[in-house]
């Protein structure tokens, strides 16, 4: 399965495994609660997706990558302890308690979370000397002297052996014990993600153009070359990072994570064009809809490869300015919520001073519990800055104009998150402008074509785009949306008629 089926299935079982029944005991018992075994190729986002369970179950995720461990590490130090047995004194060995299981009850006891997940990357790598307590761990849940928490989810991942030398097969004692799945790469389900997460443009653009390099990992005479989705991933940020900067990535950049020569030279190639093609075609000026007529006309000539770089830039600057209107959309109703506390708060009598520093605490203490809990996405990090950030610019401006009665602080603050509504509404009338200059400049260069279908299916897919548009509305894209609709409707009756036809044929007597 894909990674998108595994991240679903992973928090399925999850749920039933936290399920309890009505005398509050598991519905699954604890010693039949099989630990999960993810296995697939190195970098498709494993552990992308246990942060992603953890952050929308609720549950608390301490991860580890057990290479990085020794025996000692893992399973705890011994010491002596003295037992008395039928009246005589023996000395046994005993364990410290492992640093893997120590981390699971720190989070517990920094969090207050009693549920969560216990990831262990490239679990099938570990040394000779920890195998063997790897694989009793997976069986019995102990280590040493000590047993996983009660309502702690083991979640192990590996790679196929094709993919790493050093990896170890499990034995069928071992397996019979684990819940397997197995997942392989897909493009499709990573360009869903990577809109999402706001991977740059030109990587989206250029793998969607050759599929085939999203992922491959070759064997040669130099050893094993390869371009991964943690690889396209990472050299995105950089690459947003070296634009702030006024820095270029050139081939070697483009190497140093694309680790296959002829991809990272393809994708370095591309990316000069990507940065021709942005200044050639003036994207800011068709988005600002004062393109000029010479700028359709070479677009409109433009080989295939050229027209798909070019609505990829258009794309993804639409997906950054919807990506900053949900922000703000969702700034403001974390401040109402915030407001509403503050309404309550100050019709009980309260102080405003106190009750926003109040708040603002609140909403720190939240943020480090998600933290320590392994839940804090980048995304839910700088909303909530911002949202602690405004509060806080509320609660001094009420101290710097000297306002301490509840009904004259509470009509300020109303005033002041009004501003915030305005800027939301306005993003999304300027947003809202930017796609009618695109919609209307494609229409102008392309008519009803290809081109126009493939634009407002990446609209659909694009998860800031198809929020936006489901949000504030565009014309434009429902119109093409319906003919498009309607254009598959057609397309499939007359497939049916065409079957019907043929089956009737068949039928018919001679």
């Amino acid at each position: 399965m894909n990674i998108k089926q595994a991240k679903q299935e992973i928090s399925n079982t999850l749920k039933a495994y936290l399920t309890r029944d009505e005398l509050g005991n598991y519905l699954i018992p604890t010693i039949r609660q099989r630990p999960i075994l993810l296995m697939g190729p190195p970098g498709i986002g494993k552990t992308q997706i246990m942060e992603q369970i953890a952050a929308e179950t609720g549950v608390g995720l301490v991860a580890y990558t057990i290479t990085h461990h020794t025996r000692q590490s893992a399973i705890g130090l011994p010491f002596i302890e003295k037992r008395t047995y039928g009246g005589r004194e023996f000395s046994v060995t005993e364990y410290t308690m492992s640093e893997i299981l120590a981390s699971v009850y720190d989070l517990m006891e920094k969090t207050g979370l009693k549920e969560g997940i216990l990831f262990l990357d490239e679990i099938n790598c570990v040394s000779e000397t920890l195998a063997p307590m790897m694989l009793q761990f997976l069986q019995c849940k102990t280590f040493g002297n000590q047993s996983l928490p009660e309502g702690w989810t083991i979640v192990a991942a590996g790679n196929p052996p094709e993919y790493n030398k050093s990896v170890r097969d499990f034995d069928v004692v071992t397996l019979d014990r684990v819940k397997r799945i197995d997942v392989t790469e897909d493009f499709a389900v990573w360009k869903e993600y990577a809109y999402r997460r706001g991977i740059h443009g030109a990587v989206i653009s250029y793998l969607d153009i050759k599929k085939e390099h999203f992922y491959r990992v070759e064997t040669t005479v130099d050893g094993l070359q390869f371009a991964t989705a943690r690889g396209w991933e990472d050299l995105s940020e950089l690459i947003g990072a070296y634009e702030t900067l006024g820095l270029r990535v050139d081939r070697e950049v483009v190497g140093q994570y694309i680790q296959l020569p002829r991809i990272a030279k393809d994708f370095a190639n591309y990316l000069e064009l990507y940065y021709k093609y942005q200044q050639t075609y003036h994207v800011e000026e068709i988005l600002q809809g004062s393109w000029k007529a010479v700028t359709m006309s070479e677009l409109r000539a433009a080989p295939f490869d050229e027209k798909l770089s070019v609505m990829g830039l258009i794309l993804s600057r639409l997906a950054e300015e919807s990506g900053r209107v949900r922000g703000q959309d969702a700034l403001t109703t974390a401040l109402h919520t915030d407001l509403l506390d503050l309404k309550e708060q100050l019709a009980a009598g309260a102080s405003p001073l106190e009750t926003l520093a109040s708040l603002i605490a609140g909403r720190q203490t939240e943020v480090k519990r998600a933290k320590e809990a392994g839940q804090l996405d980048k995304e839910t990090r700088n909303l909530c800055q911002r949202e602690i950030q405004t509060l806080e610019r509320y609660r001094q401006a009420l101290q710097q104009e000297g306002i301490s009665d509840g009904d004259t602080a509470m009509a300020a603050v109303r005033e002041w998150f009004s501003r915030e509504i305005e800027s939301r509404k306005k993003l999304g009338e300027e947003t809202g402008t930017l796609f009618a200059n695109a919609f209307r400049f494609l229409e102008q260069t392309f008519g009803d074509s290809q081109e126009l279908v493939i634009f407002v299916t990446e609209i659909t897919a694009g998860y800031n785009t198809s929020w936006f548009v489901e949000n504030f509305g565009c014309d434009a894209y429902f119109r093409h949306n319906r003919e498009l609709l309607f254009d598959n409707t057609r397309h499939r009756i007359r497939e049916e008629i065409a079957q019907a036809r043929t089956a009737e044929e068949t039928e018919a007597p001679e």
